[in-house]
């Protein structure tokens, strides 16, 4: 089956929406129009299949089915039986139902997603085609509901598991940063894969893989299944197509200009198995060390890390003692660089003692973060009125909000 155009939407990382619109513009998206959280546009079958594909940002690829407004649960059900379901996946295929809300009067979210998977049953038994099962697990099909305080939105999950499961992550360190959001971050500073990059406090090695994945040109979904694949009309050719075209779209194998380190050896053993499964082997160069014994691996690069938050209050005052270090560490080594700190402690910026060019705000999942850009130009980053500009920080960061 083909369809002209489709109505598309991909949520991502709150504050990445205008790095993902830029994404599928060049895919060839049509009528982008970014939202809170997410980007809604349009396309045929072939750019949802690379919008997945190809997106480093996007968290998933929702394929909108039907909207309309409601006054009860029972508009609800009416909405999702207007769908012609058998159309779209056949009644072999498991289903899973999840209902998201704004500003909603119902009390049980749960039982609207209820009421659309009778809904979706009822139509296969029209149809006489029997009834799907339901499968919370492992699903073949996923369903979203989106409900605003007077209109319900029904999409068709064509991503199935998160865009950011790239598929080469099996072990983590502490907190991960998941995979878009990194990628997300990398793009922000500018990174294009031309200039020397590190992480001096890499964890589990997010940031080096979506960084060699950026230099090598690689689309991210390469190496895993996607939902669409289960859905009636897939075409398997111009899948084929697609992947073979981003295959030779990628650069040769090389050594990179990406360093990684962490003090804990352990967790730089993981990191390498990540970038063992991820085809990296060898390409990026890792090494167990304190963060401020790390140095510069070229010239006017780019320099990317998620240092702690903290979350008691002895590890906030052992933060605030330790951020000054950071600081001179970045002055006393770094001049020519491009510093990008990623955290959700948004005393960084002053107790770091350097002025940051730009802050960024940005969330990881719901905690509020910032990513503050400092340019290391020798001698101008230092602050030379601590208090006044703490107090402009605080301003910006108020009117960020």
């Amino acid at each position: 089956m083909r369809d002209s155009v489709l109505s598309l939407f991909a949520p991502c990382p709150r504050g990445l929406e205008a790095i993902l619109a830029d994404e599928l513009r060049g895919l060839g998206a049509r009528d982008i129009a970014a939202a809170d959280g997410g980007v809604a546009f349009a396309g045929d079958r072939d750019l949802l299949m690379a919008a997945n594909l190809h997106s480093r940002t996007a968290s998933r690829v929702l394929l909108q089915l039907a909207q309309g407004g409601y006054r009860n649960e029972q508009d609800i059900y009416r909405l999702a039986m207007n769908v012609d379901w058998p159309r779209w996946f056949d009644v072999s295929n498991s289903i899973k139902l999840k209902t998201d809300a704004i500003r909603c009067h119902f009390k049980s979210l749960d039982f609207i997603s209820l009421k659309v998977k009778d809904a979706i049953c009822d139509r296969f038994r029209q149809a006489q085609l029997g009834r799907p099962n339901v499968d919370t697990r492992h699903p073949d099909v996923r369903v979203h509901v989106f409900l605003t305080e007077d209109s319900a939105t029904i999409y068709l999950d064509t991503s199935g598991e998160p865009l950011f499961k790239r598929g080469w992550r099996q072990e983590t360190g502490d907190a991960p940063l998941r995979e878009n959001l990194a990628a997300g971050i990398l793009m922000l500073t500018g990174y294009n894969g031309s200039q020397p990059l590190l992480d001096p406090m890499c964890g589990s090695g997010t940031f080096l893989v979506e960084a060699a994945d950026i230099a090598l040109n690689r689309a991210p979904g390469r190496q895993r299944k996607f939902a669409f694949q289960k859905l009636r009309g897939f075409d398997s050719a111009s899948w084929e197509k697609l992947l073979l075209d981003a295959q030779h779209a990628e650069k040769p194998l090389a050594k990179l200009a990406i360093n990684g380190s962490d003090r804990d050896q352990a967790i730089i053993n993981v990191a390498k198995d990540n970038l063992e499964r991820a085809g990296l082997s060898g390409l990026v160069e890792l090494e167990a060390m304190d963060v401020l014994d790390a140095r510069p691996n070229g010239e006017n690069g780019i320099l990317v890390a998620n240092p702690p938050y903290g979350v008691r209050m002895d590890e906030l005052d052992q933060l605030a003692e330790w951020y000054p270090l950071l600081g001179d560490w970045l002055k006393a080594h770094f001049a020519g660089w491009h510093a990008n700190l990623f955290s959700g402690d948004l005393r960084l910026a002053k107790l770091v003692h350097l002025s940051p060019k730009r802050r960024t705000p940005l969330y990881n999942g719901s905690l509020q973060c910032r990513l503050f850009v400092i340019n290391m130009v020798e001698g101008s980053a230092r602050k030379e009125k601590p208090g006044e500009q703490a107090e402009t920080i605080e301003q910006d960061d108020h009117a960020a909000e």
